[in-house]
């Protein structure tokens, strides 16, 4: 036949192409992501109605989601480029957005453009804690030691270490978030600042992959008791996790360093 005069019917008889199957271990961690973004979106509009407590406890939901979704993923060995994606612009959303409205709805509107600012700040460090994750996965160069910390506070715990006034608020040590918006608003600027530093946390990736077996029951009555603390005493328990945490980072440093120094050493040596 004349190309010219082709009508495309053979292409037309031609079977249509079948989607391929996806396994369910791809699909289970993309919807605990996808119900940590449900979570932290819900927070929003739940901050935007002045329901504080239960849009605090909606962002601490999504930061235990999204600490299950990618262990989950690599255990059932589901992990995928779009997870990876979906789970990026979720954290964005739950620990960088969702965050900087409530603070700013909560207390840093009194201070109008600049704390908006100081809101947006956070959410920016967010984004960009986030990017600078992402494209340190693919650093060849990182020795193995370093992936037992962090480079600044991750999303989930940026968040939770900045929401600590709204906890203190419910605990009644902050009567008016108003009132100290002005202290804090340069607390909320240090815990965005920490997120885009370069100071060395703990990450927790290493623990528990070997549990020597006398220490199985313990860890397991700690956990245990840990989520019934949460759930009793949280605006307690979530206060002194921050506290810890931040008294932790001196601690992370000095073994960072310490890390260093030993891989000069071998080097050198």
């Amino acid at each position: 036949m004349d190309p010219e005069f082709d009508t495309g019917l053979d292409t037309a008889r031609k079977p249509a192409r079948r989607f391929t199957k996806v396994p369910v271990r791809y699909l289970l961690p993309n919807l605990i992501t996808l119900l940590a973004l449900c979570s932290g979106i819900t927070a929003i509009r739940l901050g935007l109605e002045s329901r504080f407590e239960l849009a605090t406890a909606a962002i601490i939901l999504a930061i235990m989601l999204d600490a299950v979704d990618g262990r989950l993923a690599r255990f059932l060995k589901g992990t995928s480029r779009f997870g990876a994606e979906l789970d990026s612009l979720a954290d964005f959303v739950n620990f960088g957005v969702a965050p900087a409205l409530l603070i700013y709805v909560w207390s840093l509107n009194q201070l109008r453009t600049l704390g908006w600012v100081v809101a947006l700040g956070l959410a920016i460090c967010c984004a960009l804690r986030l990017a600078r994750f992402n494209v340190a996965l693919d650093d060849p160069d990182k020795p193995a030691w370093a992936s037992g910390f962090f480079t600044g506070a991750p999303a989930p715990a940026g968040a939770a270490l900045a929401m600590l006034p709204l906890y203190l608020g419910f605990l009644g040590v902050i009567d008016d978030g108003h009132k100290y918006a002005m202290f804090i608003a340069p607390y909320v600027t240090a815990i965005a600042l920490l997120m885009v530093s370069r100071v060395p946390t703990y990450s927790g990736k290493n623990l528990g992959t070997w549990v020597p077996r006398d220490l199985v029951l313990p860890i397991l009555g700690i956990a245990s008791f840990s989520v019934v603390l949460l759930i009793a005493f949280p605006w307690q328990f979530l206060t002194v996790l921050a506290f810890v945490y931040l008294a932790l980072i001196p601690l992370s440093i000095r073994s960072y360093r310490r890390h260093q120094q030993a891989d000069k050493s071998a080097k050198t040596g």
